[in-house]
């Protein structure tokens, strides 16, 4: 009897997980085609079912004397109520794959809504020059509010992505260049975000 209840248990506990992560359903993937072309793209990340983004935070690696990466990493801040910032004492993550320089940025939160679309800023690449790929990114939130991220400035802005027509971005996915020993790094080069109904 006891064996039955701890299986049941944690098969819950698994799909829960899983769910969380990445089976989320999506209505729309958000895009821009300015992000860099180097590395691979890493597993979804979902805020939990009822939950959107309403703020973010990155992780950069400000400018070095050597080899720099810019953008590393981008962390939605998910809640179940857009309730206004001042009320986000609880709230979950979705981060996907980041890279292995910098660290994290405070928190970036809508006055009001959730994060609707998004836009990037990129470097091209530098041929023989050191290559950043991704520096920072811009969200607007569906209350009408603008937050730029706290990122670096090389590159360009590219143009706005389209939006998230019912409610907000609810997951996360990056592209990420892994570490290249001697080589140029670049890190973080691309992101796609999804909406849920």
């Amino acid at each position: 009897m006891h064996q039955l209840v701890y299986i049941t248990v944690t098969l819950l506990l698994v799909s829960f997980g899983s769910y969380a992560r990445g089976q989320r359903p999506i209505k729309t993937t958000l895009t821009v085609p300015n992000g860099a072309p180097w590395g691979e793209w890493s597993q979804k990340e979902m805020c939990p079912k009822g939950y959107y983004a309403a703020g973010f935070s990155l992780k950069v690696e400000y400018a070095i004397d050597g080899d720099d990466t810019a953008l590393n990493g981008i962390r939605l801040h998910c809640v179940n109520t857009p309730l206004g910032r001042s009320h986000y004492s609880v709230y979950t993550t979705a981060t996907s794959g980041t890279g292995s320089w910098g660290t994290w940025t405070n928190i970036k939160w809508c006055q009001t809504g959730m994060l609707k679309n998004f836009q990037l800023l990129v470097e091209p690449p530098q041929g023989n020059g050191d290559d950043t790929a991704a520096n920072n990114i811009k969200f607007q939130c569906t209350g009408g509010e603008e937050l730029t991220g706290a990122g670096t400035n090389w590159g360009s802005w590219g143009g706005w992505s389209k939006w998230c027509t019912e409610t907000g971005i609810c997951g996360i996915q990056t592209k990420i260049e892994g570490p290249q020993g001697s080589g140029d790094d670049t890190s973080l080069n691309d992101v796609r975000f999804f909406c849920c109904a």
